[in-house]
């Protein structure tokens, strides 16, 4: 399932060259910093796009949570391909509302494809916005060590492929009113934790 998807190294690098996931061709950039494993569409039951919207151009990295307690015990797996259902069916999105999503061990698994903009429930625009979700409720659960590298390690990846400055890697309540992220994941950003970071990732 898991399998590791390789930076790009090379000192020019076409863009374009990428190859597809399921006819979606993901944007490809310079970049230097490693990726980190992740698990992919194809591996956990994406269903295609049926629909699209208008692409954006990413310039801002939003740290969201799932707001809803997640138990060690729950798949997911399983979770995604009833997220994505849901999101089809009853709230008429092309797909899951966030571009990756990572699990209570720290798997992160692509989501949204990155050239579509998220959705939101909230007042907030997400075009612009990459979105990385983090499965549960932390206003109530505990972000682990784990899982708080594994955000700053997609955060510095994506950073250093669409050249987003740290400082505007934030929460989704730094946007509008909503408790997401929740308290304990919120912490690290308010303090600068996740900035610092991915500013010493980043660094030469």
């Amino acid at each position: 399932m898991w399998k590791n998807i390789t930076a790009v190294t090379a000192t020019l690098f076409l863009i374009g060259c990428a190859g597809s996931h399921e006819g979606v061709v993901e944007p490809q950039v310079l970049s230097h910093h490693a990726a980190p494993e992740m698990v992919l569409r194809s591996d956990w039951g994406w269903v295609a796009l049926q629909d699209s919207i208008p692409e954006h151009e990413i310039e801002y990295i939003t740290l969201h949570h799932g707001g809803e307690d997640f138990p060690p015990e729950k798949d997911p797996v399983q979770y995604l391909i009833n997220l994505q259902a849901w999101c089809r069916s009853d709230k008429d999105w092309i797909d899951i509302p966030y571009h990756y999503m990572i699990d209570l061990q720290g798997r992160i698994y692509e989501a949204r494809p990155i050239q579509y903009p998220g959705d939101t429930n909230t007042s907030y625009d997400p075009r612009g916005h990459a979105l990385i979700c983090v499965m549960g409720n932390y206003e109530h659960q505990i972000l682990t060590e784990t899982q708080l590298q594994t955000v700053v390690d997609l955060s510095a990846y994506l950073a250093s492929i669409y050249h987003v400055a740290p400082d505007s890697i934030r929460g989704h309540k730094d946007y509008t009113e909503t408790l997401c992220p929740g308290t304990d994941f919120y912490r690290y950003i308010t303090d600068g934790t996740i900035q610092e970071q991915v500013r010493q990732q980043l660094q030469p």
